[in-house]
């Protein structure tokens, strides 16, 4: 599974925890391979939850259900893949 979180930064005004901030993509920016993917897998909604929860408590334990929501729809697309793949095997040997 793949979960990619904001890049925790440090602050000087608060050296005991992080300060989550998101990332905003830059006009010249490539996208991320790993963004696309998440993108692709129509996941992105439940991934944005995770990293607004991520910025709004900066604790993933209190961030639990978004992460097992993420976790369960990367997990259901995994699987349709499988079978999409499984199904286009079985018709490229049938026509052979």
């Amino acid at each position: 599974m793949f979960c990619r979180l904001p890049v925790p930064r440090m602050s000087t005004s608060a050296p005991q925890g992080h300060t989550w901030t998101q990332r905003v993509k830059k006009e010249d920016e490539e996208e991320d391979p790993l963004d696309q993917l998440i993108s692709r897998s129509g996941c992105a909604a439940s991934h944005f939850a995770v990293q607004e929860c991520m910025a709004q408590h900066q604790d993933w334990r209190q961030c639990q259900p978004q992460v097992q929501a993420f976790k369960d729809c990367m997990s259901e697309q995994q699987s349709r893949r499988r079978e999409e793949l499984q199904r286009r095997k079985e018709q490229a040997s049938a026509h052979h």
